[in-house]
């Protein structure tokens, strides 16, 4: 939470005035795919990244009177050193009743980074983003962030089903 919400917050409060003053400017804010589809055993990172996506959704609404856009950018897996941080914090306790699932979680996340693309992708949208003169609030981008998207048009108990499976594999 803190480096991804409430840093956030801090650079955004920092850069808000300016813009206001010069009546233009957009908020370009990282969360994730997770910050709309939590997955199993990321509940930690998909809560910081929840917490982006609503003060986004809010600071849009409160910035546009000031002619200042806040976006979202949600990317799936890219390959970037968060995944070799998270795996080497993991404590796994083999009498834990989820131990099951957290291997399983692990396979499907290790397989994810293995064949990510480089984050330079990202990057790169996040330029032209800025550049736009009416930016969208959501970019979804990535390996497995634009099937997710499509997920929100069924109940979310396909969802469930679909992860499960996943995880299965």
């Amino acid at each position: 939470m803190e480096t991804n919400f409430f840093g956030t917050v801090a650079v955004t409060r920092t850069a808000l005035p300016i813009m206001r003053e010069q009546g233009s400017g957009t908020i370009v804010n990282v969360s994730s795919i997770s910050g709309r589809y939590a997955f199993p055993g990321y509940a930690p990172y998909a809560a910081s990244k929840f917490a982006v996506e609503g003060f986004t959704e809010a600071l849009r609404l409160e910035m546009l009177p000031f002619g200042v856009y806040a976006v979202l950018i949600e990317p799936g897996s890219y390959k970037t050193d968060i995944w070799e941080k998270g795996f080497s914090s993991i404590q796994k306790r083999e009498n834990s009743p989820y131990s099951k699932l957290l291997q399983a979680v692990l396979q499907f996340s290790k397989r994810s980074s293995e064949t990510a693309p480089p984050p330079q992708e990202v990057a790169r949208h996040i330029v032209k983003i800025s550049r736009t003169p009416r930016p969208k609030l959501r970019y979804f981008m990535g390996r497995g962030a634009m099937p997710l998207r499509l997920i929100r048009l069924f109940p979310w108990k396909w969802y469930e089903k679909l992860v499960l499976w996943a995880l299965r594999r």
